[in-house]
Order: C-alpha cells, then sequence, then structure tokens
C-alpha cells in the first residue's frame, strides 16, 4: 500500500496514478465502497444538473446550518485549494482531516488481489465520504461531477435527488441531445425517494425516468414555483409547494436571477424532507441571507467593478450576460476570458459579445485548453473588430489579462472574468498574491 504524508503529494499522484481522467461506470468505485463499509444513516441529498448545482447546494447547507444541524457538503471542482471541495458544518477541512481517510481508501483499494484502479475524482469522493461518515452528521450535501447516472457520487443511494437545469455540455460523455443529458442526470433518483427537477422545462426522459423507477417527482411549475411580491417595497418572494407556503422571503445573498429557482428546488428539497429535517422559516430567511458562494456572479467591492463568475456553456452565459444587463451603465466593459476547447465558444460569445467592449482572451495551464490564438478567431468570427471602442488582445496567463484590463479600466468601467473555474481561480489567486 502506498502512502504519503501530505495531501498535496497524495493529490499530485491521484492526479496520474489511473490510465485516464474521466472513467464513467461504477463498478469499481462501488467495490472500493463496499470494501470501507461506506454508509450514511443520516439523510443525504445529491445535487446533479449542468449550472445551478454548486449554488443549491450552498443554499441548502447555509438554511440547514442555521436551523441547528451538523452538515457535511461536497462540491466541485475548486478554485484555490482542493480542500474547499469538503466542508462540515461551513467549515473547510483541513489536511489533517483528510489524510486518515485518504489512507482509508488505498487501503481499501489494494485490498484486492487486482488493486482496483481509481480516477482521481472517485478516490477523493471516496475519500471525503468517509470522512462524512466519521463524523456523524445529521445531513449530508453531495454535488455531483459529472452528468448522474455513472458519476462517482452515483454509489450512495439518495434520500432526495435534485437536478437543477438541463443544458448542452460534457457531451462526449453524456450525449449531445437536452433528451439525453437529462437521462443522464436523472440516474440520481431513487424508487420511492423525492426527485426535484428545477428546470422550468423539464425534458420527457427525465419524467419518464422518473415514472418507471416510482420516484416521487417534483417539477418546478408543478409541484412547486416561487412568486415574486410587486410593490413590496423591499423586494420580497413566496415559496409555494406542495402542502408549504413560505410567504415574505428576502432574496437570496447569491446575485443573479436564476437564483430563486436553485432556492425553489432547495427548499422543495426541504418539504420532501420536512419529517427528518424540519426547517422554520427564520432558518430558511437567515440561511437565504448568509449564503455565500466564490465565483457564481460574485461582485466584488471597490472600483473599477469587478465580476468572477465561472459560466462557462451558452445557458449559463446566457444568465450571466441579463445578470450584467441589470447591473446599470458602464461606459466599458473589460473581460478576462478563457475557456475549454471542448465548449461550445461560438455560443458562449453570442450571448455575451453585446455586453463586452475590450476582450482579454487568455491560455489555462492545461491541456484541454482553447489557446487564446482560438478564441480571438472565434470572437473575429463572432464580429469583434479593433477600434477604440472595442478590441481582442490574447494573454498567456488569466492573471496578465486581468492585469491588463485592470490598467485600461477606468474607475467607472466593469472587469467580467469568466469562461472556466481556472479563468476565475488564476485571477484570485493573483488578487490574493497582491493582498500580502
Amino acid at each position: 500500500m502506498t502512502t504519503f504524508p501530505t495531501l498535496d503529494a497524495w493529490l499530485a499522484h491521484l492526479e496520474t496514478a489511473h490510465p485516464v481522467g474521466i472513467d464513467m461506470g461504477l463498478t469499481r468505485i462501488g467495490k472500493v465502497k463496499e470494501a470501507l463499509g461506506l454508509s450514511f444513516e443520516c439523510p443525504v441529498i445529491t445535487v446533479g444538473g449542468t449550472n445551478g448545482k454548486g449554488s443549491t447546494c450552498a443554499i441548502l447547507e447555509s438554511i440547514l446550518l442555521r436551523a441547528g444541524y451538523s452538515v457535511g457538503c461536497h462540491t466541485s471542482p475548486h478554485l484555490l485549494a482542493f480542500n474547499e471541495r469538503a466542508r462540515v458544518n461551513g467549515q473547510i477541512a483541513t489536511d489533517a482531516d483528510l489524510l486518515p481517510h485518504f489512507e482509508a481508501v488505498e487501503a481499501a483499494r489494494t485490498r484486492f488481489p487486482e488493486p482496483v484502479s481509481l480516477t482521481y475524482f472517485e478516490f477523493t469522493t471516496l475519500a471525503i465520504m468517509h470522512w462524512f461518515a466519521s463524523r456523524g452528521l445529521d445531513a449530508v450535501i453531495l454535488e455531483v461531477g459529472l452528468g448522474g447516472r455513472l458519476d462517482a457520487v452515483n454509489i450512495i443511494d439518495t434520500d432526495c435527488a435534485i437536478v437543477t437545469s438541463i443544458d448542452i455540455d460534457h457531451t462526449e460523455y453524456l450525449g449531445d441531445t437536452r433528451e439525453e443529458i437529462a437521462f443522464e442526470k436523472a440516474g440520481i433518483f431513487r424508487p420511492g425517494k423525492p426527485a426535484v427537477c428545477g428546470d422550468p422545462s423539464a425534458p420527457q426522459t427525465l419524467i419518464d425516468h422518473a415514472e418507471s423507477i416510482g420516484a416521487d417527482l417534483w417539477l418546478f411549475g408543478r409541484d412547486f414555483r416561487y412568486e415574486g411580491q410587486a410593490g413590496s417595497e423591499r423586494q420580497q418572494w413566496s415559496y409555494v409547494g406542495r402542502t408549504l407556503r413560505r410567504s415574505a422571503l428576502a432574496y437570496p445573498a447569491l446575485r443573479g436571477a436564476n437564483q430563486l429557482i436553485n432556492t425553489s428546488a432547495a427548499l422543495a428539497a426541504l418539504e420532501a424532507l420536512r419529517e427528518r429535517l424540519p426547517v422554520s422559516a427564520q432558518d430558511i430567511r437567515l440561511g437565504l441571507a448568509n449564503v455565500e458562494l466564490p465565483g457564481r456572479f460574485q461582485v466584488l467591492p471597490g472600483k473599477p467593478s469587478i465580476v468572477l463568475d465561472v459560466a462557462h456553456n451558452p445557458h449559463a452565459a446566457a444568465v450571466l450576460a441579463q445578470n450584467l444587463g441589470n447591473m446599470g451603465y458602464f461606459p466599458y466593459t473589460y473581460a478576462v476570458f478563457g475557456a475549454m476547447h471542448d465548449k461550445d465558444i461560438a455560443g458562449v460569445l453570442a450571448h455575451l459579445k453585446g455586453e463586452i467592449d475590450h476582450w482579454c482572451v487568455t491560455d489555462l495551464p492545461l491541456p484541454r485548453a482553447a489557446a487564446a490564438a482560438d478564441l480571438e478567431a472565434a470572437l473575429r468570427e463572432a464580429g469583434v473588430a479593433d477600434s477604440s471602442d472595442s478590441s481582442v488582445t490574447r494573454f498567456s496567463t488569466p492573471a496578465d489579462a486581468f492585469q491588463d484590463a485592470l490598467k485600461r479600466a477606468s474607475d467607472n468601467d466593469r472587469i467580467v472574468v469568466f469562461g472556466s473555474f481556472y479563468t476565475v481561480a488564476g485571477v484570485m489567486a493573483y488578487r490574493k498574491s497582491q493582498q500580502h
């Protein structure tokens, strides 16, 4: 059995240990789960979907913590440090928290005559779940990595599944229609258990799958919805569920037009689980007021206005464009943009080119990234020309692109950093380095 003294050493090893980075299927990880004896006594909520997963997890976690529960939350990917993927009671895991559980997974994996090979995501997800299981928590929230049916998180039978939105992304693994992708995402549903879908136009394949296995399907618009309260002095809204109405709710502290849908899906899950995890109206109010999530339409204090958003597919780009449009007037908007080459880059740009004047496009530090030259070519193709009012400039890192935007932007302008977790992380790391 291999063992490493630090978390960084474990992660470096795992990056190269399995022959491919993504290897869909639950057979290998299922064997190791059994060997670990991994199970949860408490309710588990599994959250999948194309966009909005992280926000929905953060909203659930915040409300349950305000209600006094001990909560484990696993999300991915991370922005600056791996440890962000694992939180207990709102606190990010320390290296010391995680190390024994990495060792436990390695011991279980190598117990077989032919050791079981696990991907980075499978290994780390098992280690985080094993940590949660050791803590005797009241609730566990698990964010799906990719898809649902064959994702590592799906080795745990959920007590309530949420699918936030369904859009075209990861086509090489999930299919290239909303119907195919919805079927993969619906794979986290379980017979007899609540299955919440927050997509306002749920594909028929998801509905059919829920019915065929006997899941208790909660559809947005049919079983739950939100209502704005017009004319109220402070903006308020109501959640309307099957048996519960929550009135006079404040908007969640997460900004953006899509957050009421994510919040409604979270509240539907809590309504469905209310016998096991009751929460009060006050818990919900406090939870929504205090929810935080870096990189999701995050507007930083100060001037020029800086917006960080991990939007990386057309559906998320459309929401980002809407949110930018709602921010008011800025003479010029600068974009720091880097993306993966397998994304629908033209689709992303189509939504955002009307909101952005000056593009600072950047390479990203991994093989899957689109080169800055390719991003520039896509912008030229979309009709962005160079003039005093618009431009495209190439950079080799997000930090370089961001410094250029900072140099050129006046206090009244804004800078939007988006396109990938890596783009946002690069700028966050640079800003952090400047604070010391």
